[in-house]
């Protein structure tokens, strides 16, 4: 009986240690790391995506997404635009990009676009649909579009600022510092 208990208590604790390190083994994933990538100017961000842009000293891209070729997911540099595009709507792609001359962002459908101390000359923004922007700026100027139902959460110093908005956009720049700025509200 002794045996037979001990037994029991061993396979539990064998099941729950297989059970363990096959959960923790599935979500941490090596980035597919993107060849050839070079000369982005401009990220375009559609569907169920969240993009992550850094400064660097080279253009990059790396996938978060072991499944990725495999997947309805799309990713793809022409003339300088960087076309990040998932409509799996159960999982989302994880994308991180680094640049060094970025230009233009637009995002659309439910596409999340983030940046830490982004430092650019010159930057536009342009959210439609229900996109998400939450962008830490260090530029000498940058022009944000928020359309539709978009969000956008600013923050840093901007020399020059200029936001135009709908009325159904939400825009929270209550942390960005900009010394020139030019605001329009439309309907």
């Amino acid at each position: 009986m002794k045996a037979t208990i001990l037994t029991l208590i061993a396979a539990v604790i064998l099941t729950a240690t297989v059970t363990t390190t096959k959960a923790t083994a599935a979500t941490t994933t090596d980035p597919i790391i993107l060849t050839g990538i070079k000369n982005i100017s401009k990220i375009e961000a559609r569907g169920n995506v969240e993009v992550y842009i850094t400064n660097g000293t080279k253009d990059g891209v790396k996938v978060y997404d072991t499944a990725y070729y495999a997947s309805n997911a799309l990713v793809q540099v022409e003339e300088g635009t960087l076309r990040i595009t998932n409509y799996d709507k159960a999982k989302k792609l994880l994308v991180e990009v680094t640049v060094t001359d970025l230009r233009n962002v637009a995002a659309y459908d439910n596409a999340v676009i983030k940046s830490d101390k982004l430092a650019l000359v010159d930057l536009s923004v342009d959210l439609y649909n229900n996109a998400y922007a939450g962008l830490q700026l260090n530029n000498y100027a940058a022009s944000i579009n928020v359309n539709d139902q978009a969000k956008a959460d600013l923050a840093g110093d901007v020399e020059e600022y200029s936001l135009t908005y709908n009325y159904g956009a939400t825009v929270n720049r209550t942390e960005l510092a900009a010394i020139n700025t030019t605001e329009n509200r439309v309907t």
